[in-house]
């Protein structure tokens, strides 16, 4: 059956054997193991009425029912103008400062205004990556600040990405997360699946994939604290799922909010309102970066220091007279743990 938007197929699984969902869908549609569960992760296929995850072992009489997403017409990539921060570069890579509002690659609502097309327009040779994203080895959410590694060619895009899949990249974040953690430092650790009912959201699931947040205080103050987070996984929306499941979530958050600043009561309640209403997106930057050269093995190290878009938060929080404009991070000792 085919409708406007997708085209819905149906499936009665007869093998007596077990299987495994994904391996039955790469088998009955001709797709790859990886599209397969990609289509599996968009909520797309439903296992006796119900959404179904990749691993779930099909039985005989099984109705799978598949919803294939409508096909988008062909785009080719567009160079864009769009001003970037460049931290380092070289024939093999490049590190960007990216600038919070900016999404990564092309994607519905966003085809020609992201980081890609920006790096098209500069003329910027890259790997070849997966499709409509080319160079990019990780990710940032669009209103995420801070460090990006880019690769240029492919053999320094498999080096990179086998490195972050080995955690041998170091990726350390900053935060304002709401209320006082209990010790630093604290471990996160959860499984983290896409939400069934809200697909643009991620929730802890002991069906999801395992990940693990670091979590240091660097300042505390009457309401929030100024966090240092270092990721040993690499899921989406990781680190503002963690602090949401316990109770602290990132400041200025619009979709793990957990109750913002009316979480805050007593005398700070009146502060923890003027620091949401002068937050302008999620307190979150990517604040330091190393790695190993894919190409000369030398180790790298980047920092990039707190936004100016959330400066004004941090003053409301720490006080202005205790926190350096320009390099507030390193005012604070933020990256004393690098030494």
């Amino acid at each position: 059956m085919t409708t406007a938007e997708a085209t819905v197929v149906r499936f009665t699984v007869l093998a007596d054997a077990t299987e495994r969902l994904d391996r039955f869908l790469a088998d009955q549609l001709s797709l790859s193991r990886t599209q397969a569960a990609r289509l599996v992760a968009a909520g797309g296929v439903r296992v006796a009425g119900v959404v179904a995850r990749a691993s779930r072992l099909l039985k005989h009489r099984d109705e799978v029912v598949v919803e294939l997403p409508a096909i988008e017409p062909p785009r080719h990539l567009l160079p864009a103008d769009i001003p970037l921060t460049i931290v380092y570069e070289d024939e093999h890579l490049l590190v960007i400062d990216k600038p919070a509002g900016l999404v990564v690659h092309p994607a519905p609502g966003h085809w020609n205004d992201t980081l890609v097309n920006a790096l098209m327009a500069r003329g910027t040779q890259l790997s070849e990556g997966s499709v409509g994203r080319p160079g990019l080895v990780h990710r940032l959410d669009r209103d995420t600040s801070g460090l990006m590694v880019v690769a240029k060619n492919d053999l320094s895009h498999r080096k990179l990405a086998h490195a972050i899949a080995q955690r041998k990249v170091k990726r350390t974040y900053a935060a304002l997360a709401w209320g006082h953690l209990d010790a630093s430092p604290t471990v996160m650790e959860a499984r983290i699946a896409r939400h069934p009912q809200d697909r643009k959201r991620m929730w802890i699931s002991d069906l999801g994939r395992p990940s693990r947040t670091d979590g240091y205080v660097i300042g505390r103050f009457a309401s929030c604290e100024l966090l240092r987070l270092e990721l040993h996984t690499g899921r989406t929306h990781q680190i503002r799922v963690h602090l949401e499941s316990i109770g602290h979530p990132v400041v200025g958050d619009p979709i793990y909010a957990g109750g913002g600043s009316r979480r805050i009561q007593g005398s700070a309640r009146a502060l923890a309102d003027r620091i949401e209403r002068g937050t302008p997106r999620q307190a979150l930057h990517a604040a330091g970066l190393a790695f190993r050269h894919p190409a000369s093995g030398e180790e790298l190290q980047f920092r990039a220091e707190w936004p100016a878009d959330l400066m004004p938060a941090l003053k409301l929080a720490a006080g202005s007279e205790v926190v350096a404009p320009q390099e507030a991070l390193t005012y604070l000792q933020f990256y004393e743990r690098d030494a």
